[in-house]
């Protein structure tokens, strides 16, 4: 007899035992003492790494690039050239971010959805801002941003089936276009305004070739994947 009441006793136990605290978290009955609390802390920082950074500043970019590229008209080479450094900062950011994300497992829910995101605003930005002032035409904007929307939005309708992987022609494509807008968004002269025309006609021309392959990629994907689907059912059934 200790003169304590059973479960005066059994209470203590719990409430003063790590063993216990540890066990209950474990099973699922009970969360551990600040578990949610540490559980946000690491989700926190798994969003605020290099590479979400490095697309964030690509996002902020945009409106910042805009207002230099309409700066006093938008035909001063002045502002030109200050707005081709903030091109050339995203342009380099899109190439180290998602470099940095698969090669440190710093991929994050975030990442996936503002990087294509970052991507398409600055070069949409720019093509707009370039066709807006007579620069560019605009069948050229719409051939280029058309094929972007057009691959993303066809990329969610068959990753039920599986992911399109990114290819050489689509990384070429990618390459092309940034050194073609660059270019048009410098006030170049002569030979070197020439050299930009043949530029970005190579860049229209990958943008058609690769678009249209990533259109017969998913046909192809989908196709297996309903073959496969079948199959399954079938031997489901016998």
């Amino acid at each position: 007899m200790t003169g304590v009441p059973a479960s005066a006793a059994n209470g203590s136990s719990k409430a003063g035992s790590p063993k216990t605290d540890r066990a209950e978290a474990a099973d699922g009955t009970r969360p551990a003492r600040g578990g949610k609390i540490a559980a946000a802390a690491v989700d926190q920082a798994s969003v605020w790494n290099v590479a979400n950074l490095l697309t964030m500043l690509r996002l902020l970019l945009v409106p910042g690039f805009v207002a230099l590229m309409l700066a006093d008209g938008g035909y001063d080479p002045a502002w030109r050239s200050v707005a081709w450094a903030a091109f050339a900062v995203a342009m380099i950011t899109d190439l180290f971010d998602g470099h940095l994300a698969r090669t440190y497992n710093l991929v994050t829910d975030f990442g996936k959805i503002a990087d294509p995101i970052a991507d398409k605003a600055i070069m949409g930005a720019a093509l707009i801002c370039l066709s807006s002032l007579g620069d560019l035409p605009w069948w050229v904007t719409i051939v280029i941003l058309g094929r972007e929307l057009g691959i993303t939005l066809l990329r969610f309708l068959v990753i039920r089936y599986g992911v399109i992987p990114a290819s050489r022609g689509g990384k070429l494509k990618t390459l092309t276009q940034g050194v073609a807008v660059g270019m048009y968004v410098l006030a170049l002269t002569g030979w070197l305004a020439t050299l930009r025309f043949w530029v970005m006609a190579a860049a229209v021309v990958l943008t058609v070739v690769t678009g249209l392959d990533y259109v017969r990629q998913a046909i192809v994907l989908r196709r297996r994947g309903i073959a496969e689907r079948l199959a399954a059912a079938e031997e489901a059934e016998a």
